[in-house]
């Protein structure tokens, strides 16, 4: 059951390691290019979403690696579901119908969900 976990834990972890990292470093005009949705969202809220990205990063990884309150995970990953529900939200309150990539990280955790849940619940 873990390595069902780790898969999709590890694929999300980089991917929201790299995005918040942006978010939480990178200028308004920097992001522009890649985020459309910045020119409109103060940038401590643009920095906030970076900071709980991070977060949720390091809240799937390690808990579980390190065995310091493993079961959450669950919370991590429920934090990032409801992270990309938002950010569907936003994208489609804007007229962008381009959240193929929302609705993938949508899907990738919520499977980890019930998996981090098996693992460490």
């Amino acid at each position: 059951m873990t390595v069902a976990y780790w898969v999709p834990a590890a694929v999300l972890a980089l991917f929201y390691l790299y995005s918040g990292a942006l978010k939480a470093v990178r200028s308004r005009e920097q992001l522009l290019p890649m985020m459309a949705w910045v020119d409109s969202t103060p940038m401590p809220v643009v920095r906030a979403i970076g900071a709980a990205e991070l977060f949720g990063a390091a809240g799937l990884v390690l808990p579980p690696l390190t065995g310091v309150a493993p079961a959450s995970a669950v919370a991590a990953a429920v934090g990032l579901v409801l992270l990309q529900l938002a950010a569907s939200g936003v994208h489609l309150s804007r007229g962008d119908r381009r959240i193929a990539l929302n609705l993938t990280l949508l899907l990738a955790a919520a499977v980890t969900v019930p998996l981090s849940a098996a693992a460490w619940g």
